[in-house]
């Protein structure tokens, strides 16, 4: 049997700035990245990045192609209504955008907005109490996470009011019985964030699942968590860990770079 042929995408490399390009590369990785650890929902779920420059301008996924598939050329360029803002063989899903641009609009410190429905993650957003502290992972979250409540699949506008007011100034949000959503000055921030909140859903879990009493961390931990996590990453937050990630990815396909 043949193997299946690659999508052809056309370069975008030297149709947009060199910030605007290197976005593009790292938001591409992190769509493989969500892949590869497992939590993606076939092509259901989003990551945004803001184009270096602009506040009302940014990067989403090609709806209809796999996460692995992605590549930083067939991202598309949106408004903060959906719009497509070049042109581009792949539709955007504008319904799709919908948390993404509330978060966007609100928090421009928000430069990536990172949404998953992972399945640990939606396994603790319909638990009453959400996230436990139980692991090291789980003080980080804590100590800057918000909740909504659950609406339907979001789609109405009039949801985006409530979405701001619940997240706030925080760093994590658990949507109810939905999932997952990080933001991050960088994209490897909005990553690391996620790679965190997703480690801390899981270990409930599997702790939950054991069966024996479980030793919650003490509040005055959890307190001084967010300057803990300052030390742990030498301030640089997911820059730290981003250039290993980035070798991974080569190791595995640097089409993602295309």
């Amino acid at each position: 049997m043949n193997a299946p042929e690659k999508l052809a995408v056309p370069s975008m490399q030297d149709r947009v700035s060199p910030e605007e390009w290197q976005t593009r590369v790292d938001l591409a990785a992190c769509y493989r990245l969500v892949a590869d650890f497992g939590w993606s929902d076939l092509i259901f779920t989003h990551i945004t990045a803001r184009v270096p420059g602009t506040e009302d301008q940014f990067l989403i996924n090609p709806y209809g192609l796999m996460f692995d598939e992605i590549t930083a050329s067939s991202l598309v360029k949106i408004d903060l209504h959906g719009n497509k803002l070049h042109d581009s063989p792949f539709p955007v899903n504008p319904a799709g955008f919908t948390i993404h641009s509330a978060i966007h609009s609100a928090r421009h410190d928000a430069q990536c907005v990172l949404h998953t429905h992972s399945v640990n993650g939606v396994a603790v957003s319909a638990q009453k109490e959400g996230v436990l502290p139980l692991s090291q992972q789980s003080i980080f979250i804590l100590s800057s996470l918000a909740y909504h409540g659950y609406e339907g699949v979001a789609l109405n506008e009039d949801e985006k009011p409530r979405l701001v007011a619940d997240f706030g100034d925080k760093t994590y949000m658990m949507l109810r019985n939905h999932g997952l959503l990080t933001v991050g000055k960088t994209i490897a921030d909005a990553f690391l964030n996620m790679y965190i909140f997703e480690a801390a859903c899981m270990i409930q879990i599997r702790a939950q699942s054991g069966g024996g009493e479980l030793i919650p961390i003490p509040q005055q931990i959890i307190a001084g968590a967010r300057q803990q996590a300052k030390t742990v990453t030498k301030s640089q937050g997911g820059m730290l860990a981003w250039p290993g990630l980035l070798r991974r990815l080569d190791r595995k396909d640097p089409s993602f770079r295309t």
